[in-house]
């Protein structure tokens, strides 16, 4: 078993500015560094072994940050962790999507599907709780992944056989999410509240 900690990256100036960001790579603005740092506090009680994030600059910056004020390495950069691609509709106000496409599950031209950023989501966590297993049997390893609002709410309605998160409630940047990794298996724990 795994415990996995996702933790949403910081604000951005898109974020801000309600923009869908995707795959394009938009940096943390100071408010996000601030997510970064009160997330790294609200894990700072337990025990992690190892970070991991998605390459794109707003999570792995939020992974260094967070890295460095509990006392782990340099993250492990995971591709299959990144944003879900938006195709036509990147940089696009969410407002302006909303009306174009209707809803978060529009066929949009060049985007991914929700099913296909929770399965490539899904395929990563595997490879990170398999490797930490082999690190760690028989004791649980604890890590923190670093990730975005799609996958982590892909993730969150998987574990949750679809209850959560509510369709239109945004996750807060910076916000935390623990579960349980075994085989074949995620589970969701806790949703941990960030001030």
């Amino acid at each position: 078993m795994t415990l996995i900690t996702l933790v949403r990256h910081g604000q951005t100036d898109w974020n801000l500015d309600r923009r869908i960001q995707g795959s394009t790579d938009i940096p943390l603005n100071e408010t996000g560094r601030g997510h970064a740092l009160e997330a790294a506090a609200a894990l700072a009680g337990g025990t992690h072994h190892a970070i991991y994030a998605s390459p794109l600059v707003r999570a792995h910056e939020t992974a260094r940050i967070i890295a460095g004020e509990i006392g782990l390495g340099e993250p492990e950069l995971v591709s299959d962790l990144r944003e879900r691609e938006f195709g036509e509709a990147e940089g696009m106000l969410v407002a302006d999507y909303i009306s174009t496409y209707g809803d978060w599950h529009a066929d949009v031209p060049g985007a991914e599907t929700f099913d296909q950023v929770r399965d490539r989501a899904l395929g990563a966590l595997d490879i990170i709780a398999r490797s930490s297993r082999r690190r760690s049997a028989p004791v649980a390893e604890s890590v923190i992944v670093v990730a975005h609002g799609g996958v982590i709410r892909s993730l969150l309605d998987h574990a949750s056989g679809g209850t959560m998160p509510l369709m239109g409630v945004p996750l807060a940047n910076g916000s935390v999410h623990r579960f349980e990794a075994s085989p074949g298996v995620l589970r969701l724990l806790e949703t941990v509240p960030v001030q």
